[in-house]
């Protein structure tokens, strides 16, 4: 069987950080890669994982990128803190694992978005899908500062099973999440947009509501998904208001 490492970042997670490494305790390394946190999660996963490293956060795709070296298996398995890997998802993962001869490279793994407490089946959410499980020398993420994905060199395949992820605490604190998004995000647009208009900050918000309320039926999700349509209008509003921002103060 290929061994498989664990790679878990880490920012401030205590809350995160037992359960999700409880969830992969088959893998033969757990790598929590720690950007400094300040409420115990170092400590925490000290105790709980194989290896603890610790590094400043630049994004999310950095970080991931700077870890997946120091991890010592062949086979790389991403989990973020507020994810869990479930029991079907583990089993297919040790098949996988099992098989002398590998076809692919890399896996698309689902996920089972929870929100305000419940699990969101539409939204824009339905066919949410990230690639996870890989193999070290094939794989990279690509440079963005958010939403960046592996970049496969080979063929990907898919698991049936679906990763656990909740990635809601409180709406406070996702609003905070989502500010920070849109600041990341003003990094990535700045130089691939031209003058800004009102379409951007009338058009795209409506169109970003209308398409998760709408397009992609979130108004079956009840007031969870209108407070998903009406955040992700918020998200694409502030994009462009701070890539304004950021154009302004380099004048």
């Amino acid at each position: 069987m290929h061994k498989l490492s664990v790679i878990i970042p880490t920012g401030n997670e205590i809350h995160n950080i037992e359960a999700v490494i409880a969830s992969v305790d088959f893998a033969d390394e757990i790598l929590v890669v720690d950007s400094f946190s300040t409420d115990g999660t170092y400590e925490k996963a000290q105790m709980l994982a194989t290896k603890v490293i610790r590094r400043d956060y630049e994004h999310s795709a950095s970080q991931k990128n700077w870890a997946i070296p120091q991890a010592t298996n062949e086979w790389i398995l991403i989990v973020d803190a507020d994810e869990r890997v479930t029991p079907e998802l583990k089993n297919e993962i040790l098949e996988v694992l099992k098989r002398p001869d590998q076809d692919y490279v890399a896996y698309w793994i689902g996920r089972m978005n929870h929100f305000m407490g419940k699990r969101v089946n539409y939204s824009g959410w339905r066919n949410d899908k990230v690639i996870r499980l890989f193999k070290r020398d094939f794989c990279t993420y690509e440079n963005k500062q958010v939403h960046a994905e592996i970049k496969a060199n080979g063929q990907v395949g898919h698991l049936k099973s679906k990763l656990y992820h909740n990635t809601y605490t409180t709406l406070d604190n996702y609003m905070l999440k989502m500010n920070r998004y849109a600041s990341l995000q003003a990094k990535d647009y700045d130089s691939k947009t031209g003058r800004l208009t009102p379409y951007h900050f009338i058009i795209k918000p409506f169109w970003g509501f209308f398409k998760h309320y709408v397009v992609q039926s979130g108004f079956r999700d009840g007031v969870v998904g209108l407070t998903i349509a009406w955040i992700q209008a918020y998200v694409v509003y502030m994009r462009y208001a701070k890539i304004w921002l950021l154009r302004k103060n380099r004048k």
